[in-house]
């Protein structure tokens, strides 16, 4: 998977919008205006892309044990969050996952209010 395709991607969620809170090279996905995703756009460049996606702490932990490329959130909460780096030891199909599993974490803890609002625009 390249850039063009994890963008692509994470724009066919509901809701999610794209920004650059940090500096021009954080690319942040948010649903519901909380951050799912972040991506530095100089290491999809350099070919040495990473994730950072949050994840439910036990979950966190198991993947960290499993995967080396599964690491403690870079400038997040290392509880809540992980850095996952591309290209390493976890394929394409099973990154997807991840970043699926971070948006429903991020969309579950919304608001019942801002959950429906989001269902109804889809409407």
């Amino acid at each position: 998977m390249n850039l063009q395709q994890f963008y692509e991607y994470c724009l066919t969620k509901r809701a999610v919008t794209e920004h650059f809170p940090f500096d021009e090279d954080t690319l942040v996905f948010k649903v519901g205006g909380k951050m799912f995703c972040l991506t530095s756009l100089k290491e999809w460049e350099k070919g040495t892309p990473s994730l950072n996606l949050k994840g439910k702490p036990e979950r966190n932990e198991e993947l960290r044990a499993e995967y080396g490329a599964v690491q403690p959130g870079f400038h997040m909460s290392k509880t809540h969050w992980n850095t996952v780096h591309y290209y390493a030891d976890v394929p394409d199909k099973f990154m997807l996952q991840l970043l699926d599993e971070s948006y429903e974490l991020v969309f579950s803890g919304l608001t019942k209010k801002m959950q429906q609002t989001i269902l109804d625009q889809e409407e």
